[in-house]
């Protein structure tokens, strides 16, 4: 049973893009259909880490709203941390599924349990991943990875009952 996802941002949570404005400030965004998602899993006691190689504010921000405790930012060596996350948290690598898109999540992908890569992620993840979801980053492919956890997992009815 997965009990811990891993969240890659830039080009998963988020669509990628990075906008800059004159005054320097950075914009993201988001998809609501994902947060509701994060949000549902973590409810039901499950753990969600976000692992990131770059540094936002924006980022902990979401992260904040969702109410995910574990926020890793500036992160070079993921596999490393998330080999950490792992012993801290007494869970195997097959209780952990991740998502990422690009070359600096290779490793964590291939340590996890279960891995994900958006429908946008580069062609050398894309041969490594358990699954390519149907979705962009950014635009419901963390909703689909958690639907398809939920699933494996036989936790449908849980998910659902938080709403309906």
């Amino acid at each position: 049973m997965i009990k811990l996802i891993v969240l890659d941002v830039d080009g998963c949570l988020s669509d990628g893009k990075i906008i800059y404005s004159s005054d320097a400030s950075e914009t993201k965004t988001f998809n609501v259909k994902d947060g509701l998602a994060v949000a549902t899993w973590i409810r039901m006691g499950h753990l969600v880490a976000i692992i990131t190689g770059r540094e936002s504010k924006i980022v902990k921000r979401r992260a904040d709203e969702l109410g995910i405790k574990l926020l890793y930012q500036g992160v070079k060596e993921k596999k490393a941390l998330l080999e950490k996350i792992a012993s801290e948290h007494n869970l195997a690598h097959d209780e952990i599924a991740a998502i990422g898109d690009d070359l600096n999540d290779f490793n964590m992908l291939k340590f996890v349990g279960r891995s994900y890569t958006p429908a946008n992620g580069v062609d050398d993840i894309k041969e490594i991943v358990t699954r390519v979801l149907s979705k962009n980053g950014g635009d419901g492919a963390v909703r689909e990875m958690i639907d398809d956890i939920v699933s494996i997992n036989n936790q449908k009815k849980e998910f659902l009952s938080f709403w309906i």
